[in-house]
């Protein structure tokens, strides 16, 4: 591996400091391009990244620190061991959240019929939510519009990059991308016209969920259930062939009345005997008088409500079901700005307009009211309604029901309507089997996910900042727009803007004109985008090369709540586009949860941003945080844990100078350690060394399976014991201030030099700054780009010392402090003569190393002795004078 040019500062500190490590090292970093992918390569040397593309839209907060920064740590494992690291980040700058945000930033709303405007300056700049009502914000072009969301996003990006540069991220910044920029619209449009060839994507006029709020359709994967108080109203339709006696009434049970309107059939249990005579008749609808049939269909549930219930078009995913499987007819009432339509023309009778008049206008809340009312009125309500909580289908972003509209949307296969054995959805649920994720449990959301989808991916969007789907339709000439005739652009013409570019064969004069041409007014949903980072940060498009020598990705890092959009989705794309998984592992973090245990999010108002952070408690501190949270698990926000992250760096600065100061070692002629390993002779020095060898191997195990929180867990204890016991050991020693003569002391140092290198690279991937600003002090190039360490050299220098040894010895020297600590007496009080006990396996370790236990416990004269159980003890104690205090000059 390349390394970088010696740092100018090789002398140790004289007061060693976090502060301003993060902008001195990221500008040496930036400067000698430290992390730059090599594209000389092969794919085998490689190891590429699918980093998530933050939304740029607004502040980063703390989960994203969290989710980053454990990526960060796998991909500096991989460049330790000799990977050619393709580390690029991205920035998803389309759809929803930038519009909102640059509505409310300058002031403005989209007017796609509004004409664009050179030179435009916007109203304001720095607004915040309050001016979030559109009688607030000024009507601009779609055009201006999107000009305005370019320059918004550009500067979130820049401070987003700024933060995470302060984090110290080791993404290669030549390699950055957007989702909305020339080169991922291209891309973009290219995969949505070959999915069009390939009869992967198709065009349907049929009910879609429909944010009324946003006006624009929602995929499955954006709604998300929420608990909302509703009512049952018991509702009386009339039989219309009773015969003299019978009961003419029919009662159902819906949380919708406002419905009623648009009721075309009951439906109920074809097992259930209470309407057995009913199927194959028909009732009349109250209020309006609209008679529909009573049918069959098992989807009905006889223990709910009446167990029978009217099928609207549409109140929910199960009139939808019903309404395609029964064949019925459409009739809708809600349109897409939420409101009743004006008309209800299958209603006929003179009462029923009149009462559906009453109704036109007004949004489904006020319907429902008034349909209470009107049923109440009439008599066809029983009782009083019986209030429930029930979940109810939202927006992920949204704020008001989602309700259904039937509407002419796009459609990308994905499995929800292949059900056929050996299908789509079967092969994308192997596609899950075949990922290695982790941790492995993981793959059963997948599973349930595909398993529980019920319908293809939706991805057009009602929405003007995003990609443009790249299509025009024919325009007929009697002025009606044939969507069977698409018109699409030849691909070295990508990207299109259709709604300002012309397809082949036609001017500009044709557009919306009789014998002419029309354009797609709509855009490709985000995650239609998003779903192709590989492609998009691999050069799939516009760079083949680089595209074969980093596809398919090694990892994908991302949260567990994108799972069923952002995974799902991208593993849909490549396997359609490229018969392959789109990486082979998938490294899934948990979310960040408050202090009531609730997840934070931007939506929740709950988040705490990282940039304070950053600053309070160091960037090492921070990812300290992160590196303990196990893959997987939501973890609380704690600054606990990042003050002990930031005590650890500081400990890395302090121990490591301490250390560095007791002189150099002999250098390895083998280059392979830090210090030549034939000069360790003392036997606690060769079993620190056994005992490091461990850890590494421990740490090297656990990195192997991504998992950094248990590479975190082996290393950590050992430096601190390596700082708080085995470095007071053997100062004395090493200073050649012992019997052991300058062979011992050279032991020593050489045994530091060793272990403290090989410490700084396996901190290294957690510690970032910390460890870089150490290894600047004594070595060349930077500790980011050495080699991972390896166990067999440590072996080798331990000589067969048995690693016990470090702990047995510990175990005294803590036994010595406490006697001395019960005596409050200082640290620095002679010891006369002790009796140290301890088992026999111990014993040999103690007399191996009794002068250094000697030198630190000031021990006089120490005697050792088989002791009966299990512990380290003393006795026959006899302490010196403690050491007088000098006073303090006053000059």
């Amino acid at each position: 591996m390349t390394d970088t040019a010696p740092r100018p500062d090789s002398a140790l500190p004289d007061r060693p400091s976090l502060e301003g490590l993060e902008e001195k090292w990221d500008s040496v970093w930036s400067e000698q391009d430290l992390y730059a992918f090599d594209p000389e390569t092969t794919r085998d040397q490689v190891f590429s990244v699918d980093t998530p593309p933050p939304t740029a839209s607004g502040a980063l907060h703390v989960g994203h620190v969290f989710g980053y920064s454990q990526a960060d740590m796998i991909v500096r494992y991989q460049r330790m061991r000799g990977k050619n690291v393709f580390y690029p980040l991205g920035w998803d700058d389309n759809g929803l959240p930038t519009e909102r945000r640059a509505q409310n930033y300058y002031g403005v709303r989209c007017d796609p019929s509004l004409p664009y405007q050179e030179d435009f300056t916007p109203p304001q700049e720095g607004g915040s939510n309050k001016s979030a009502k559109a009688a607030n914000q000024l009507p601009i072009s779609r055009r201006n519009f999107i000009e305005l969301c370019e320059q918004l996003t550009a500067l979130d990006e820049r401070s987003f990059e700024d933060v995470f540069r302060a984090l110290g991220l080791s993404v290669d910044w030549d390699h950055s991308y957007q989702t909305i920029n020339a080169a991922s619209r291209a891309t973009s449009q290219r995969a949505f016209l070959e999915n069009l060839q390939q009869g992967q994507a198709y065009q349907s006029e049929a009910p879609t969920m429909w944010d009324v709020t946003y006006r624009t359709a929602v995929a499955q994967a954006e709604q998300e259930d929420r608990e909302r108080e509703g009512a049952y109203h018991r509702i009386g339709f009339t039989r219309t062939d009773a015969g003299a006696g019978e009961d003419a009434t029919v009662h159902i049970e819906t949380t919708r009345p406002e419905l009623l309107p648009a009721c075309v059939a009951l439906v109920a249990h074809p097992d259930d005997e209470r309407y057995q005579g009913l199927f194959g008749s028909t009732v009349t609808s109250p209020l309006f008088g609209v008679e529909v049939p009573v049918l069959a269909h098992p989807l009905a549930q006889p223990d709910k409500g009446a167990g029978i219930a009217m099928i609207c078009t549409f109140g929910d995913s199960n009139d939808v079901t019903w309404w395609r499987e029964l064949s019925l007819p459409t009739r809708s009432v809600v349109g897409r700005d939420g409101r009743f339509l004006p008309e209800a023309p299958w209603i006929t009778t003179e009462e029923g307009r009149a009462r559906y008049a009453e109704l036109a206008g007004l949004t489904v809340f006020s319907a429902q009211k008034r349909v209470v009312e009107m049923v109440t009125e009439s008599g066809d309500l029983v009782g009083e309604p019986t209030k429930i909580m029930h979940p109810v289908k939202f927006y992920e972003n949204g704020d008001k029901p989602l309700e259904f509209v039937t509407s002419r949307q796009w459609y990308l296969t994905n499995g929800g309507r292949d059900t056929t054995e050996g299908g789509l959805r079967d092969e994308l649920i192997a596609r899950g089997a075949e990922l290695t994720w982790h941790p492995a449990y993981m793959e059963s959301r997948y599973r349930n996910w595909v398993e529980g989808l019920t319908g293809d991916w939706l991805i057009s969007r009602q929405r003007f900042y995003g990609v443009p789907f790249p299509l025009w339709y024919a325009v007929g000439e009697d002025g009606e727009t044939d969507y069977d005739t698409v018109l699409t652009p030849p691909v070295e013409a990508l990207p299109v803007d259709p709604t300002i570019d012309v397809p082949d064969g036609f001017t500009e004069s044709q557009r919306n004109q009789p014998g002419g041409f029309t354009a797609d007014p709509d855009i490709l949903d985000t995650w239609a985008t998003s779903s192709l980072t590989p492609q998009l940060a691999g050069g799939w498009n516009s760079d083949p090369e680089l595209f074969s020598k980093v596809y398919p990705m090694d990892l994908r890092p991302q949260g567990h709540d994108i799972i069923r959009t952002w995974l799902f989705s991208t593993i849909v794309r490549s396997h359609l586009q490229q018969d392959s998984l789109p990486w082979k592992h998938a490294s899934i973090n948990g979310w960040i949860l408050d202090p009531d245990r609730k997840k934070m999010s931007k939506s929740k108002g709950n988040v705490v941003t990282p940039l304070g952070l950053l600053q309070q408690h160091g960037s090492d501190g921070v990812r300290y945080w992160a590196g303990r949270a196990r893959q997987g698990v939501d973890t609380a926000f704690d600054e606990g844990q990042m003050k002990i992250g930031r005590r650890l760096a500081i400990k890395i600065l302090n121990a490591s100078k301490f250390a560095l100061g007791f002189g150099d070692a002999p250098a390895d002629p083998a280059g392979r350690l830090a210090a030549d390993p034939a000069v360790v002779t003392d036997p606690l020095d060769r079993a620190l060394l056994a005992q490091l060898a461990q850890v590494v191997e421990q740490a090297t195990t656990a990195f192997e399976d991504m998992d950094y929180a248990r590479s975190l867990e082996a290393v950590e204890p050992f430096f601190w014991a390596f700082c708080d016991d085995y470095i007071e050991l053997v100062k004395e020693r090493a200073h050649g201030n012992s019997p052991a003569g300058e062979a011992g002391a050279a032991s020593a140092r050489a045994a530091l030099a060793i272990a403290l290198e090989v410490l700084l690279r396996l901190f290294a991937p957690v510690v970032v700054f910390a460890t870089e600003e150490v290894w600047s002090w004594w070595r060349d190039g930077s500790v980011h780009t050495q080699d991972w360490p390896e166990s067999a050299p440590l072996r080798e220098a331990a000589a067969g010392q048995d690693p016990a040894l470090v702990d047995s010895v510990a175990q005294a020297a803590i036994t010595l402090r406490r006697l001395k600590s019960d005596a409050k007496v200082s640290q620095k009080t002679p010891i006369l003569s002790v009796t140290i006990e301890a088992p026999q396996a111990a014993l040999t370790h103690l007399e191996a190393a009794s002068a250094d236990l000697t030198a630190l416990g000031r021990v006089e004269q120490l005697e050792l002795a088989v002791g009966e159980g299990e512990e380290i003890l003393t006795r026959d104690v006899e302490l010196g004078e403690p050491p007088v205090k000098q006073p303090r000059s006053r000059g």
